[in-house]
């Protein structure tokens, strides 16, 4: 009975991680907290995935990306790949892929993503190379990277951590390179060679026709009589009445409203509103509309610019909005428009509330579009600016996760214990900030993974997972243990779409384990299989990194599939075919 009410509640949580209508550590924790009411968990049991050393390696990697990201390392490597590449479209993405999938081998693919995402758009509008065409092979490049070492994706730290829980042995710091360089390097070639014909072409030659706020932009003029004046712009009734004031023509001089900003006769003022609405409140306010059509070209000076910012999983504004961050008054940009997958959002965006992968369209001084290429939150789509301010010490943090690394893998000391040194030397040397640093770990997914290992242990005590396995053996038995296998991989390869890799791995892992006892075959080889499945979450946009590109390269649903199935088989065909040579099944 305690089998089937564990069946019955994954499938529950499964459809939750999907749809998230719910956040996904709210209902993993939910999910545990059932396990141990019921009996099925002991307390000890339901924590000991929290307690495990691979929490301790992902949270230092987190720290240790961020302070790449803080002392902008990666900028001056993406700085060299701009002046290499020049107008070599083949070149550009060779070298790009290449430095995505490498830098991926030992850090969050997701991180990677989202700081390779501003060089690439800077080269690729350089050589007049559509966007739609590069973004999402970088997505890919990144997620096929973490196949290569133990600490490439969570994860494969986490499929290490629930085996070694298990009595098996780890896997090896490099134990799976070979394949996984192999995957990488077909993954790259069809990115190179077949993504190119298959994926759109999706350009529009301006921000005001790509954002579709032409209609939302109009010109009005202050009359002497009108009951603006004096008003603060924020504080306007203009402002009340949900119209955003862009900009303020006086004197012949362009300005970006501040928050000192008053209101004066004869003032041009460039709004963003519905134009009904703003006929409506024409003849109380006192302004005339202009109604001249608006262009990028109206919308630029020589100090104000418009600027395409892309929302990082970093940022805290996520599940914020406009209004509750105050962000108009803390950065002195103004926001025109939200891109989210193929919706434009214009109306009321100040209420909207803000998501991973989201693109602002931004206006503003010159400088403060700057300042935000700093932030680890926004990535700033267009020209690509080195802001190398902490050179020495960014290479000092490099040579420290190189060093981690190195000792880590020959087991001088535990690999935990190596990569936790060097995220805390890094705080000491001053590359990031000891209270930015918890900016950059990922809490959600250290909650996610901790609550799924300990659900692997609920599979077992309440037999569930040998009851699946048993049912997967009796179907595929008769075509060899490498059926089997193959079974599991599909299926994983179908979970991770909508669920986090980590979680798809995490579900199916157990039920595999119990059928490689059950067969008397090699455990490692069904773990490692099931383990580079996950990671092929190229179907659909659910992925954090294809989240990332989803917005910025214009796409819809349909071209991750029709781009990402043919490589999901034809990686799977790959990762079957070769795991029984590198860890033969008897």
């Amino acid at each position: 009975m305690e089998a089937f009410f564990v069946i019955g509640l994954l499938v529950v949580a499964i459809i939750l991680f999907a749809t998230e209508k719910f956040p996904v550590d709210v209902v993993a924790i939910s999910v545990l907290i059932i396990l141990v009411v019921t009996g099925i968990l002991t307390p000890k049991e339901a924590f000991t995935g929290f307690s495990s050393d691979f929490m301790v390696i992902l949270a230092s990697i987190f720290v240790v990306t961020g302070a790449f990201n803080e002392t902008g390392i990666l900028d001056r490597l993406g700085s060299h790949l701009v002046l290499l590449v020049k107008k070599n479209k083949t070149l550009f993405m060779i070298y790009f892929l290449g430095i995505t999938a490498s830098l991926s081998a030992f850090m969050n693919n997701t991180t990677v993503t989202a700081l390779v995402i501003g060089p690439a758009t800077a080269v690729s509008r350089r050589i007049k190379m559509p966007l739609s065409k590069v973004l999402m092979p970088i997505a890919f490049a990144s997620m096929l990277g973490g196949t290569c070492t133990l600490i490439g994706t969570s994860t494969n730290v986490a499929v290490n951590g629930y085996i070694v829980q298990q009595g098996l042995e780890p896997l090896g710091f490099f134990e799976f390179l070979p394949l996984g360089l192999i995957l990488c390097v077909i993954g790259i070639l069809y990115l190179l060679f077949v993504s190119n014909h298959l994926l759109p072409i999706r350009e529009t030659p301006s921000y005001t026709e790509g954002y579709e706020i032409r209609e939302y932009l109009t010109e009005v003029f202050v009359t002497p009589k009108s009951k603006l004046i004096g008003q603060r712009v924020y504080e306007s009734d203009l402002a009340k009445s949900h119209v955003n004031i862009v900009r303020l023509l006086r004197n012949k001089e362009n300005m970006i409203p501040v928050r000192s900003s008053v209101i004066e006769p004869k003032d041009v003022l460039l709004v963003e509103c519905n134009l009904d609405e703003l006929i409506r409140i024409k003849e109380k306010s006192g302004i005339e509309i202009l109604g001249d059509i608006i262009t990028d070209k109206e919308l630029q000076t020589n100090k104000i610019t418009l600027a395409e910012v892309l929302i990082t999983p970093h940022s805290e504004l996520i599940n914020k909005s406009l209004k509750e961050s105050r962000f108009r008054l803390n950065h002195d940009v103004i926001v025109l428009a939200i891109h989210r997958f193929n919706e434009n959002l214009t109306s009321k965006i100040g209420d909207i509330k803000l998501k991973t992968g989201d693109m602002l369209l931004m206006q503003g001084h010159k400088d403060n579009i700057n300042k935000l290429r700093n932030s680890p939150g926004f990535t700033v789509l267009g020209d690509f600016r080195v802001n190398m301010y902490k050179e020495r010490k960014g290479i000092l943090c490099a040579l420290l996760f190189v060093v981690a690394i190195v000792i880590g893998a020959i087991d001088i000391i535990p690999l935990s214990i190596a990569l936790l040194s060097a995220s805390v030397l890094t705080v000491l040397s001053g590359a990031i900030a000891a209270d930015r640093l918890y900016t950059y770990i990922n809490w959600r997914l250290l909650v996610l993974i901790g609550s799924m290992t300990a659900f692997g242990a609920a599979m077992e005590n309440s037999g569930a997972s040998r009851l699946i396995a048993d049912h997967i053996i009796e179907m595929f038995i008769g075509y060899g243990p490498q059926a089997v296998m193959a079974a599991f991989c599909v299926l994983v390869a179908l979970l991770t779409q909508p669920l986090t890799n980590a979680a798809a791995a995490l579900v199916v892992l157990p039920i595999a384990l119990q059928a490689a006892e059950t067969l008397q075959v090699n455990p490692h080889a069904y773990a490692i299989s099931i383990m580079l499945s996950a990671s092929l979450a190229l179907i659909a946009p659910f992925e954090p990194s294809c989240l990332i590109v989803y917005g910025a390269g214009k796409y819809k649903f349909m071209d991750f599939v029709r781009t990402g199935l043919p490589l999901t088989i034809i990686l799977l065909v790959v990762i079957l075919l070769l795991i029984p040579i590198f860890w033969p099944l008897t």
